[in-house]
């Protein structure tokens, strides 16, 4: 029961990443490759300031901040400079590693005795009572595995409605009409350039503060944590479309994030199974081709199914 709770915690938290990749990917279309980067930038910069002994939830914030930077720079290589959007989303990831080291002053950074999120929700569990193990299902759940699974679902909620109530605002509305009809939008006088800016900043933003998330569940900030991060987050959105469609945004809020969930628990079956761990990106890049193509033979074989013609 450990293991999964330990996958739907970090489902949730990643699904952060996957809402950031669902604004760059499928509200503007733009391939950012900056996420690999920025979710990096998040944990360390979270992680520096942790151990300096900073608020938890100031450390995330500053992340965010950190994440917006990221993608804001992105933007403006894109926008402004004319470099090819692929080509600027490299350009800053690269220039990230260089950074997230001089953030961190060294390649890994244990928070195993700093004050994260996880100490506040165990403080709440026990103002309300909840102390040692919960039984849930059947399985003995520790308190503190249960305290930071509710806390994340909370904050997970409160992350999704906030960014749907934004994107029905005026400046989201500009945003999602930029990705839709980029001709018609300038046409009203709307700077195309600035949306695009300000999209990928709020994306990488997201991103900072899933790697923030992660570092302090985790335990650890590390250099190399976004590698195969964008895959990961790219398959949350694929599989959630794939689970509620497209229909409308708050759909799509939600299958992004229950993609996400579900993505962590396949692997984490994998890995149950007998998964060797060194496999893990090959099998999540499978996952990932196999939610690419499974839609379009499915549609493929319900157009060659023979018609019944009656009498």
């Amino acid at each position: 029961m450990t293991l999964v709770i330990g996958a739907l915690t970090i489902g949730l938290i990643l699904s952060v990443l996957a809402l950031g990749v669902y604004i760059s990917f499928r509200i503007f279309e733009f391939p950012d490759i900056t996420a690999e980067g920025s979710i990096t930038l998040g944990a360390a910069v979270a992680a520096i300031l942790l151990i300096s002994g900073t608020n938890p939830f100031v450390a995330t914030i500053a992340a965010f901040c950190a994440g917006m930077a990221a993608g804001a720079l992105t933007g403006v290589l894109h926008t402004k400079f004319k470099i090819n959007g692929l080509l600027a989303g490299i350009l800053v990831m690269t220039a990230l590693y260089s950074v997230n080291l001089h953030v961190m002053g060294k390649s890994n950074i244990p928070l195993l005795t700093a004050t994260t999120f996880g100490n506040y929700a165990e403080d709440a569990a026990r103002a309300l009572g909840i102390t040692g193990s919960v039984r849930l299902l059947g399985w003995e759940v520790g308190e503190r595995d249960i305290s930071i699974l509710v806390a994340v679902f909370g904050a997970i909620v409160l992350m999704g409605v906030a960014l749907d109530w934004f994107f029905r605002t005026h400046l989201g509305t500009a945003m999602r009409a930029t990705g839709d009809n980029p001709q018609m939008i300038r046409a009203l006088g709307v700077d195309v350039g600035a949306m695009m800016i300000f999209g990928l900043a709020v994306s990488n933003g997201l991103i900072a503060v899933s790697g923030a998330l992660l570092a302090q569940y985790q335990g650890f900030a590390d250099v190399q944590m976004g590698i195969g991060m964008l895959v990961w987050g790219l398959a949350s959105v694929i599989i959630g479309e794939a689970l509620v469609g497209v229909r409308s945004l708050g759909l799509s809020i939600v299958g992004t994030i229950m993609g996400s969930v579900l993505f962590r628990l396949l692997v984490a079956m994998a890995l149950r199974w007998g998964l060797d761990p060194n496999d893990l990106k090959l099998i999540t890049a499978v996952f990932v081709f196999g939610a690419l193509v499974l839609p379009s033979l499915l549609s493929k074989l319900r157009s060659r199914k023979p018609q019944v013609v009656h009498a």
